[in-house]
């Protein structure tokens, strides 16, 4: 009679114990998640800066916000469990928005820099950011960046285009939009201008390059900048969610996939 009993307790036994397993994962995995909407500016919502002005990064189709960081956007607050709530925002008040926290999350194809390290925290890189020296098609004597002392080169004021091509001797002509650049390579008012390979192949996709040659230079020239998502540094588990959601979008394929959608390549490894 005994031995008929214990055969009808060990399964109670064993699914209570699967229960009170389960509860506890259960329970781990909500305390997780709360711990990091807990740093949102609202429960439910990732708040993302972005320019919304920057093809093929954010910018607007039709009145609809899409673009390579819109839809990396949205797939890491899916990942934290959360919507994505995108605030278009001009360059120059997006780090300033982060600071007076009005997002959680700025994507906006900013590179990691020692100065702004110290301020703010960043999430693992999304995209490597090589660099494409950007000559006239009939330039002969720029083959490498040894080559641009003294020449004119066309960059943004304070970007790493413009401290680049100035380390390298280049004397600089301001403009801040990379087709008006391009433009003034191509009507010889400049003779060259540095910028992301990721503009070259945006631009390239959708515009004529008649008139212009571009050459990814080696890493062993200039290391490529790690492009990712900036966050304050009250953000603690909030930078450790969206590093794993972005581990976890490389290795699905899934940040691949993006970048050729919208590049025609994969700007997204190492």
């Amino acid at each position: 009679m005994l031995k008929k009993k214990l055969w009808v307790l060990l399964p109670i036994v064993a699914l209570s114990a699967f229960i009170l397993t389960a509860c506890s994962s259960s329970k781990a995995d909500s305390s997780k998640t709360s711990t990091v909407t807990s740093e949102l500016i609202n429960k439910n919502e990732l708040t993302i800066g972005l320019e919304g002005t920057y093809a093929p990064f954010s910018y607007r189709k039709d009145g609809k916000l899409q673009g390579f960081e819109v839809d990396l956007g949205k797939a890491l607050a899916k990942k934290v469990g959360v919507k994505a709530k995108f605030v278009p925002t001009q360059w120059d008040s997006l780090i300033a928005g982060l600071g007076s926290q009005k997002f959680d999350l700025v994507l906006n194809n900013i590179s990691e820099t020692p100065q702004r390290k110290k301020v703010y925290n960043f999430t693992t890189p999304y995209m490597y950011s090589r660099y494409a020296l950007i000559t006239r098609s009939d330039e002969t004597s720029i083959k490498g960046l040894n080559d641009i002392k003294g020449k004119t080169f066309v960059e943004g004021t304070g970007t790493p285009n413009a401290a680049l091509a100035k380390k390298y001797g280049a004397n600089i002509t301001p403009s801040g939009d990379f087709t008006v650049s391009l433009n003034l390579v191509k009507e010889n008012r400049a003779d060259g201008t540095i910028n992301a390979t990721a503009a070259w192949y945006a631009y390239a996709k959708s515009n004529s390059t008649t008139g212009l040659k571009s050459q990814t230079l080696k890493d062993s020239d200039v290391k490529p900048d790690e492009v990712a998502g900036m966050i304050s540094k009250k953000s603690p588990n909030l930078q450790k969610a969206l590093s794993k959601g972005i581990q976890e979008l490389r290795s699905d394929g899934t940040l691949k996939k993006l970048s050729e959608k919208y590049f025609g390549a994969d700007l997204t490894t190492k």
